[in-house]
């Protein structure tokens, strides 16, 4: 069984747990994924305050929200919608105060593959030869990140910080895969179009 499978089994029974009164099945759900959660939002909104009230609000709404939970997709993918959905809300209040520009493109695209966000992106470039990622390229592909629209730097982050497959994308977002796949191609060429201007 798989590490994924695992854990859905585990959530699984966490959640019957929980419906049957068990108030500390939920505290171990808070224990397994507060980290994850907090990590997502934390790149999606980039203020460690918001994110640490997205975070809260997340699990404080999943609480409220369990006992009505059906399991129609896993644990995990529900409490991700939650606090992406409570993310985007935060959105335009961060794209008007603009508090922290910084975005850490060195860090690991997921933690079984360490290679770096800014070179993934770097690949998929249309650049010649072999260029090194240098710190000027990180802070250009910054720069394009925030210029994008919310939703496009939205699924780029779920799919190339999180490494979330593009079916969760498509529950997180409840959207269609197709309609994944062809927003990531979009949002691949937009960054890739700004940050093709930045350079010139």
């Amino acid at each position: 069984m798989s590490t994924k499978a695992q854990e859905v089994v585990l959530d699984r029974l966490l959640v019957d747990r929980f419906k049957g009164g068990d108030e500390a099945a939920f505290n171990e759900m808070v224990s397994r994924y507060w980290d994850r959660i907090y990590g997502m939002v934390h790149q999606l909104l980039r203020n460690q305050q918001d994110a640490e009230e997205v975070t809260q609000d997340a699990f404080i709404r999943a609480h409220r929200g369990l006992a009505n939970f059906r399991g129609d997709s896993a644990f995990s993918t529900w409490l991700y919608q939650i606090a992406t959905n409570l993310a985007r809300n935060r959105y335009w209040y961060w794209w008007r105060r603009k508090r922290d520009k910084t975005v850490s493109f060195d860090q690991p695209v997921s933690a079984d593959n360490d290679t770096p966000l800014s070179e993934v992106f770097e690949a998929e470039m249309d650049t010649p030869g072999d260029i090194t990622v240098t710190q000027e390229l990180v802070d250009h592909i910054a720069l394009g990140m925030e210029k994008i629209s919310a939703k496009h730097r939205e699924i780029l982050i779920l799919r190339n910080v999180k490494n979330m497959a593009y079916e969760d994308i498509a529950d997180v977002l409840g959207i269609s895969v197709g309609t994944v796949k062809s927003r990531i191609a979009r949002a691949r060429e937009s960054l890739r179009a700004t940050i093709g201007e930045d350079f010139k």
